[in-house]
């Protein structure tokens, strides 16, 4: 029950503080990274490895240390690191807060506003995007991290502990880093890329079931959610942020996809959903959603630690 008390009070203090605005862990990590990166780079695949293995090797040592630690200290000692490491890894409410003053700017129609707040949420170029654009890359990157800032480091929190957690949030932002498709990192991310989709693979979809059961939240339909995931997922360039996005597309009742441009190339997204062209306002709906699939996660979170402690007793009396 400790672990499962653990990520319980990692998500009460997400939701109570959301991200440390200074000296957040995951800052320093990828300065560390970036750091490392002088040192370590070289235009390889093999480079690429050898620089994401070092960094997620320190992490899952110090995750495994703090984890034996704890256990000597008792019970509370292991909520509390697992509560630190989770509320760490998690960045579900400033997902939630960003959205909430992206909607409020473009309700606003201060596009200047938005274009600034943008690359809180995603990597593509501000500039060239109007008020429909700013609104579609809002509701996509909400769904997207949804996943990987909520869903996938609780999953890992539960499953994993301490060290499965600070390892999922060390590549999922080396993902963010270096993972991308520009000529300089498109063989020394690949490593980060690759493993960041394989540590998605399973939160993305438990993602996507969640987004299914929530649709009602927002007025949408769960067999439209279903409807989307099974048609246009596939399509997307990610094996993972497709499922999400559009389970999103369909439970909103909008159509997402089309040209994206980055600041190292212009992507032509497959559609997403059958509905309209997002509106400002879907931007709320985006965010609603979003918070009622990270309050589900967490309560399932904290059901299947608790449930895997339990096992683990049930295993060692027989």
């Amino acid at each position: 029950m400790s672990i499962s008390a653990g990520v319980a009070a990692g998500c009460a203090a997400d939701l109570a503080f959301g991200d440390p605005r200074r000296g957040h862990p995951v800052a320093l990590f990828g300065g560390g990274a970036a750091a490392l990166e002088r040192l370590t780079y070289a235009d390889c695949r093999g480079a690429g490895v050898a620089h994401t293995g070092v960094l997620l090797g320190v992490l899952a040592a110090l995750g495994v240390s703090a984890q034996r630690r704890s256990r000597r200290g008792g019970g509370l000692a292991i909520a509390s690191v697992t509560g630190l490491a989770t509320f760490v890894a998690l960045g579900g409410t400033s997902l939630a807060r960003v959205g909430a003053d992206m909607s409020a700017l473009l309700d606003d129609g201060d596009l200047d506003g938005a274009r600034r707040l943008l690359p809180s949420l995603c990597g593509r170029d501000p500039s060239v995007l109007d008020t429909a654009g700013l609104t579609r890359a809002t509701v996509e990157s909400i769904a997207e991290n949804t996943s990987d800032a909520q869903v996938a480091p609780l999953w890992w929190a539960s499953v994993a502990a301490v060290p499965g957690v600070l390892v999922y949030r060390g590549a999922n932002t080396l993902d963010a880093m270096i993972g991308h498709r520009s000529p300089r990192y498109a063989n020394f991310g690949w490593a980060a890329a690759r493993l960041d989709d394989l540590l998605n693979y399973l939160p993305a979809r438990i993602a996507g079931l969640l987004v299914v059961l929530c649709a009602p939240v927002v007025g949408g339909s769960p067999a439209a959610a279903v409807r989307a995931w099974r048609r246009d997922a596939a399509r997307h360039p990610s094996p993972n942020a497709g499922v999400v996005e559009a389970a999103f597309a369909g439970a909103l009742g909008v159509r997402l996809g089309g040209p994206t441009q980055y600041a190292h190339e212009l992507e032509i997204r497959p559609t997403l959903g059958d509905g309209r062209i997002p509106e400002v306002a879907d931007v709320g709906r985006a965010v609603r959603l979003s918070r009622a699939v990270q309050l589900a996660a967490a309560a399932l979170a904290i059901l299947l630690s608790a449930a895997g402690r339990s096992g683990r007793r049930s295993s060692v009396r027989r």
